[in-house]
């Protein structure tokens, strides 16, 4: 590992903050951030490294060494950024979702859509096991942004375990976003009043879910690109394909539900034309912003090689 500056970990820092920011928003991945940002898979490599083994060095060598083996500068300027953004912007991207869907999905249309040729790039031959794969990914990803969100809220902090646990692996994937998994699971709106009101016991467990769950998926990514990195990217480029089905900006509500506090919210949707909308599309300004979100990424992508994957 080169040794690093203290912009380095600046920049680090605020690449943790785009992914926060990604993952408050139901339907954009976190991870897909991590990819476009050049830092995917030395958080894979970090995250793994958190075991036994490095558990038994903190208590052979120290704490020192053992904060080195983890890579714990990296994490440590990465996770504050992250923590930062979902603290900060939660209201604000949770007013914004209310109030101005349809040009906050186009913003995020065009980050997911300039990821997706981001991360084929990285694919270094295709043939047919890799698109067979790619297209299966895809469908898989379309299918799950299809499936309908849990109507209950559950009160179990057994469950919220479980809901951290999934919800972090599919934070980690290009394409899958973590806050929709745990819409899907009913269990997002109960997890955002809980950042809002400080909540500390429900957000502890889900904490720890989250742990459990990113240990262990971590582990299995890692082996997956050290031994299949081309399969493994045509899946992810599939799923990140699959994804843009929920984060279409024009929707049309076919039922409604009322939630906890007794607020009339979507419960299924279905995506439309945005001249069949009904309601103002907002056509021009959903254009310019999917534009930008496209060129962001293009940005970042740029800003990734200057740095050299810092």
């Amino acid at each position: 590992m080169q040794q690093r500056k203290f912009t380095d970990y600046l920049i680090i820092l605020m690449k943790g903050i785009a992914m926060g920011a990604a993952d408050v928003v139901p339907g954009v991945s976190g991870g897909t951030i991590a990819f476009i940002s050049g830092i995917y898979e030395e958080l894979l490599s970090s995250i793994s490294s958190i075991n036994i083994a490095n558990l038994k060095l903190l208590k052979k060598e120290g704490f020192k060494a053992a904060w080195k083996a983890v890579n714990g500068n990296f994490m440590l300027a990465l996770l504050s950024g992250i923590f930062i953004s979902i603290v900060s912007l939660a209201k604000l991207i949770s007013w914004l979702l209310e109030n101005k869907p349809i040009l906050v999905w186009s913003f995020f249309f065009g980050l997911v859509l300039a990821s997706i040729l981001f991360v084929g790039k990285q694919i270094a031959k295709w043939n047919a096991p890799i698109i067979i794969l790619f297209i299966t990914g895809a469908l898989a990803a379309y299918f799950i942004t299809t499936l309908h969100p849990a109507i209950s809220e559950s009160s179990s902090l057994l469950f919220y375990f479980f809901a951290g646990a999934l919800a972090i692996c599919a934070m980690i994937l290009p394409g899958i976003s973590g806050s929709f998994i745990l819409v899907l699971l009913g269990a997002y709106k109960p997890v955002l009043d809980a950042i809002h009101n400080r909540n500390i016991q429900l957000l502890a467990v889900v904490a720890f879910g989250a742990v459990v769950g990113i240990l262990s998926f971590s582990k299995l990514l890692r082996w997956l690109f050290d031994h299949h990195k081309n399969y493994t990217l045509a899946v992810l480029t599939g799923f990140i394909l699959g994804s843009l089905n929920k984060i279409w900006p024009w929707k049309e509500t076919l039922t409604w539900r009322v939630n906890s506090h007794g607020v009339k919210i979507p419960f299924n949707e279905q995506s439309v034309s945005p001249f069949s909308y009904q309601g103002d599309p907002q056509l021009m300004m959903a254009i310019i912003l999917l534009i930008v979100g496209f060129l962001l990424i293009i940005l970042l992508e740029k800003l990734a090689n200057i740095s050299n994957k810092v």
